[in-house]
């Protein structure tokens, strides 16, 4: 409890109010301020600026508890971990982020990476980027621009303040819906060099949240919502399974072996993935408690795991209505709207097919096949 308010009282707020962000397909800001007042958005601001940074599993167990109620509110708050990357700016600037307090909501449309035109002192920045998810409710707005010699080949993120950039509210899909993972777009503004970061770069902040590796926990904090809306998903069907009985007269579905057999499966699925996910978040994160870095060994295994539960996770939801009967048919059914939720996850860039060989590829001695892989 953080100044008077319960994790308890917040998630009972979420899910009275959980329709409204669905159908207005944002998280607006005062209840961003509700997850400020949980820690949500200052557990990756460094300590030395006020944060309360969170062992990783900790604020991965806290998205989890949160997507079970509403997937897209957990979505938004696991961004309260982007500001890892933030990590990378320069102290003065992190200084001036911080200045006002340190829960600070960050938010990025990275891609596609846009064209910036050097200036004597950063880049002058126009263009338009998708995906920004939590944009809405944002302290702070990066956007993706190249990068250069000094990169290593990683593109750069601007970062900017809300008043510089424009939002086109165009999500309009069958999952996440309450993300408002809306457009940026962005006219003429120079950015300093100061306000820019590599994404993925080494931090200026020595605290062992920063040497934790940086991609692999944004696709933790992704794979993670999948897992909540998975697990909200079983409690629906094991609840409703008890006391279904089909139009034509047919047993309970709780009566039927098949629909027992099936939850069964799932439950051992999504809790062995589970596992297996928070097992390795610990084992890295005393890898770096200790001082030393975590070995590119554990961030294959950090990123299979992700990808695993992620596809897990969405695997356990589809089959779950599948054996459902026809309630499920209606747009609005609740494991309609877990499925679409649990589609999300498995269909990001961190957390696809393509990790699989990436990850096989480095645990068998060979380079990554995927960029920024690491």
């Amino acid at each position: 409890m953080r100044d008077g308010v319960t994790f308890e009282a917040v998630l009972a707020e979420l899910a009275e109010r959980r329709v409204e962000f669905r159908e207005q397909r944002y998280v607006p800001k005062d209840f961003i301020a509700r997850l400020k007042q949980l820690g949500i958005y200052r557990a990756a601001t460094p300590a030395r600026f006020g944060g309360e940074p969170l062992p990783p599993a900790d604020f991965l167990a806290r998205i989890e508890r949160i997507s079970v109620v509403d997937g897209s509110t957990g979505w938004v708050a696991s961004f309260g971990s982007a500001l890892v990357y933030l990590a990378a700016l320069p102290l003065d600037t992190q200084a001036e982020l911080y200045r006002d307090g340190p829960d600070v909501a960050f938010a990025g449309g990275l891609f596609p990476v846009q064209p910036a035109e050097p200036t004597g002192t950063g880049f002058r920045v126009d263009g338009r980027w998708k995906f920004a998810s939590g944009c809405m409710g944002a302290d702070v707005l990066g956007v993706g621009i190249p990068g250069d010699e000094s990169t290593g080949g990683k593109p750069r993120t601007a970062v900017l303040r809300p008043e510089q950039v424009e939002i086109v509210q165009d999500w309009d899909v069958v999952g996440m819906r309450g993300t408002g993972s809306f457009d940026l777009v962005v006219r003429d503004v120079e950015v300093p060099r100061e306000w820019t970061f590599i994404r993925g770069g080494a931090p200026t902040v020595d605290e062992p949240l920063y040497r934790y590796p940086t991609i692999a926990y944004a696709s933790q904090v992704l794979a993670v919502v999948g897992a909540g809306v998975a697990r909200a998903a079983l409690d629906y069907a094991e609840e409703v399974g008890a006391g279904y009985a089909g139009v034509t007269g047919a047993p309970k579905l709780a009566d039927r072996a098949y629909y027992r057999t099936e939850i069964a499966v799932a439950e051992a699925a999504l809790r062995s993935a589970r596992a297996w996910f928070y097992e390795l978040s610990d084992e890295v994160w005393q890898t770096v408690l200790a001082g030393d870095e975590a070995t590119d060994e554990q961030n294959a295994g950090l990123r299979l795991a992700s990808a695993h539960l992620a596809k897990t996770s969405s695997d356990v939801v589809a089959r779950l209505l599948e054996i459902s009967g026809t309630a499920p048919i209606h747009s609005t059914h609740p494991l309609q709207l877990l499925h679409g939720d649990a589609l999300v996850p498995k269909q990001h860039a961190f957390l696809g097919p393509s990790m699989y060989d990436a990850a096989g590829a480095v645990l068998m001695g060979l380079p990554p096949t995927t960029p920024g892989f690491r």
